[in-house]
């Protein structure tokens, strides 16, 4: 199977490349070359931004499955769909769990749960997205798989204030200082290692079944938000210090004190219970399990960042917000 992904080398991607090429798919990757190659992917330099210069690299190519890991608006799909059109058997669009309804109207997610999120664009525009691919499979067959990741992590904390690709939270935990964590850390939230994404994305791509079709891929594990922290401080040899702060004085803090604002993160995703149904992937792939639990997965991931002080980055501006938010609110 030959297979292109656009990007491929981001917290999700990489993990998913390198399973690939284990399985045996003939793996090329589009991008800038400005990262690191993975072992046995082949490379193809281009910025897929420029129209004229990528069309130039893919002109000889054609594909089992196209990947864009980085679309994230509809000029970019248009883009892409005129670009493989008539190019690929199948083309996916890796799109977002935090389009599904906010607030939910049920806890328990499934693919026909509305698309609908008024609080943060990057979801609205990720839904504006999908519209246009439907609206091009149904009147000109294009050949479209939605897949619809929701917080999944590798070489990221997917914490909701102090993380991702920052150290904050846990050079608090491994001071002894307060992190925050909103509402009360009950909510029920669920964490993805990428490994495991990745088992079910691969028994997808290539599957006429799953064209026209759209999914989601998570774990099983639930967690509350308490215990998504808690559980990082472990891996960290530490006891998280949590101080509760309601979501509504997070989001009014940081955009009364001009902060980034944390509406779309928070009433947009975090701040919401999403427990996910994945009967309909594992039809589709039924030998899909989620075999890492958080607990394990943290663990490398926090053994990834401390490989490299560089990857250990302090955000000034997230230690000022969560140091007012705790003289304040704690």
């Amino acid at each position: 199977m030959k297979v292109l992904f656009i990007g491929g080398t981001g917290n999700i991607s990489t993990p998913v490349s390198e399973m690939a090429v284990e399985r045996g798919v003939d793996l090329y990757h589009l991008n800038r070359g400005n990262n690191l190659p993975i072992k046995g992917v082949k490379s193809l330099i281009a910025d897929i931004e420029n129209t004229e210069e990528t069309r130039k690299v893919l002109e000889s190519h054609e594909w089992d499955v196209v990947v864009n890991w980085i679309a994230f608006t509809p000029e970019q799909v248009q883009r892409d769909i005129e670009t493989f059109k008539n190019k690929t058997k199948q083309y996916v669009f890796i799109s977002s769990a935090s389009c599904y309804e906010k607030p939910p109207t049920n806890p328990i997610i499934t693919e026909s749960t509305p698309l609908k999120n008024p609080h943060w664009q990057y979801s609205r525009d990720k839904i504006a997205c999908e519209d246009l691919l439907v609206k091009a499979f149904r009147e000109d067959n294009f050949p479209m798989t939605i897949v619809r990741p929701s917080h999944t992590y590798y070489s990221v904390f997917p914490l909701s204030l102090g993380g991702w690709t920052e150290y904050n939270a846990v050079d608090r935990m491994k001071k002894g200082l307060p992190v925050v964590v909103q509402g009360d850390g009950t909510s029920l939230w669920t964490v993805t290692h990428a490994r495991d994404f990745a088992k079910a994305f691969l028994g997808m791509m290539g599957r006429k079944a799953a064209i026209g079709e759209a999914y989601h891929i998570t774990s099983d594990e639930v967690l509350t938000w308490n215990q998504i922290y808690e559980q990082l401080a472990e891996a960290a040899g530490v006891k998280a210090k949590i101080v509760h702060i309601t979501s509504k004085n997070i989001i009014d803090y940081a955009d009364q004190n001009g902060f980034a604002s944390e509406e779309g993160g928070l009433w947009g995703d975090k701040s919401h219970c999403a427990i996910f149904d994945n009967s309909k992937i594992k039809k589709l792939v039924p030998e899909y399990v989620a075999t890492i639990p958080y607990a394990e997965g943290i663990k490398e991931t926090l053994a990834w960042f401390e490989a490299d002080p560089k990857r250990m980055i302090i955000n000034p501006e997230t230690t000022r917000l969560l140091d007012g938010l705790i003289k304040k609110y704690g």
